[in-house]
Parts: C-alpha cells; structure tokens; sequence
C-alpha cells in the first residue's frame, strides 16, 4: 500500500508544470526603471534622486516585510515582534535624524517656539483618527507603506483599500476646518521645552528600549510556549 502511495506522489510531482523562470521579467523591468530614470534626467536630475530613491525604499519595505499593521496585529495574533521591533530600531534612528533636524534652527539662533509648528495637538481628531485607523489597516491587512509594497507584489484587495485610502484623505482636507475648530484647545507637547534637547533624547530613548525589551520578553514566552 505504501509502494502505490509513492508512485500516486511521484505521477503527481511529474505531472506538475515547472515554473517559468522570473529572470526575463526581472530583466525587463529593471530595463523599464532605467530608462525613466534617463527619461527623468532631461527633466531635472533631483527627480532621478527622488526615482532612485523610492526604487529603493520599495525594495527595503519588501525584503523587510515592514508595516505599521503588522507590528501591532502580530503580537496579539501570533506572539511575533519581530517587526515590532524593527519598527522600534527605526524609531530609535529616525529621532537622532528628526532631533538634528529640529535643533539646527535653535543652534542657529532661533525661537525655540519655532520647532513647535510642526507639532500636532492631542485633541478628539488624533484619538478617534487613531482609533479609526487602526481598526481600518488590521481589517485591510496593513498599513499604507505596507499596502503600498502589496500593491507592487499584485494583491489586488490592497489596490482598493488605496483607493478608499485617497477618498478619505480627500474627505479629511475638505473637512480640515471642522477637525481644527475640534484642536483648538488641545494641548501641544514638544518634549524638548519639558526637558531641554538632552533630556528629550534620554527620555524618547528609555520609550523605545522599555517597548523594546517588552517585546523581546513577549517573542521569548512565545516561544518557551
């Protein structure tokens, strides 16, 4: 009985088509990218830089698997934080970039009060907003830098959450009055005029490791489990 099992197996193996190789597509569509990288070099050459990189910043999002959804949906539904925690690391990189960013208009003396323009209140908008969305990104299996690197891998569900994505963008700046008639008296916190520049780092960064260590304790009874 055992003999006809593997002969049943190997008539199906034979029987399976081989699989077309992905060179040429590859080939193809890297032959695409370089001619509208030219294309755009006629145009202006920091349209080739913004070309390159967001070939780029596509490719690392989808050898990374990296997605907002992902790092909150995995540590509930399979105990998984390893994109939670790449996720974390970027925040650690992306604050010493943002800090310098934010502190060379005070080094060039400016009004500190100048880095608050860029710092949204915590009023009814951001809660529901944030609520609202990441109920909408685990429903659609991901965030929009996720969505999007879906998109390019040819999920057509993620070509509809784009599209519903842009209307209620749309809808978000037709209304932007209404939503900032809600903000106005909610508060501002921009951690540097709480605890000065050095002590805004130490504290983003204790946020971060605290979150980190958390979720490397969660993957590890995960895994004893």
């Amino acid at each position: 009985m055992s003999e006809q099992i593997k002969e049943a197996r190997l008539r199906r193996r034979s029987a399976r088509k081989p699989k077309r190789s992905q060179i040429p597509y590859g080939l193809m569509v890297t032959a695409m990218l370089v001619a509208v990288g030219f294309y755009l070099s006629t145009v202006s050459y920091e349209l080739v830089v913004f070309w390159i990189f967001g070939i780029a910043f596509g490719y690392v999002l989808q050898r990374s698997r990296f997605c907002f959804g992902a790092a909150f949906r995995d540590p509930i539904l399979t105990r998984s934080t390893s994109v939670t925690r790449g996720i974390l690391v970027a925040f650690a990189v992306g604050t010493i970039g943002f800090s310098a960013i934010k502190l060379r208009p005070v080094l060039d003396g400016a009004s500190e009060n100048l880095n608050m323009m860029d710092v949204a209140p915590i009023g009814l908008p951001l809660i529901f907003g944030g609520i609202l969305f990441g109920i909408g990104m685990v429903i659609a299996g991901g965030c929009a830098s996720g969505g999007l690197m879906r998109i390019g891998e040819g999920f057509s569900m993620q070509g509809i959450v784009l599209f519903f994505f842009v209307v209620g963008s749309l809808l978000g700046v037709r209304h932007i009055e209404f939503w900032d008639r809600l903000n106005e008296n909610a508060p501002e916190v921009f951690l540097p005029d709480l605890f000065g520049w050095f002590g805004a780092l130490i504290v983003q960064f204790a946020i971060i490791g605290l979150l980190y260590v958390a979720a490397v304790k969660w993957q590890e009874k995960k895994d004893k489990n």
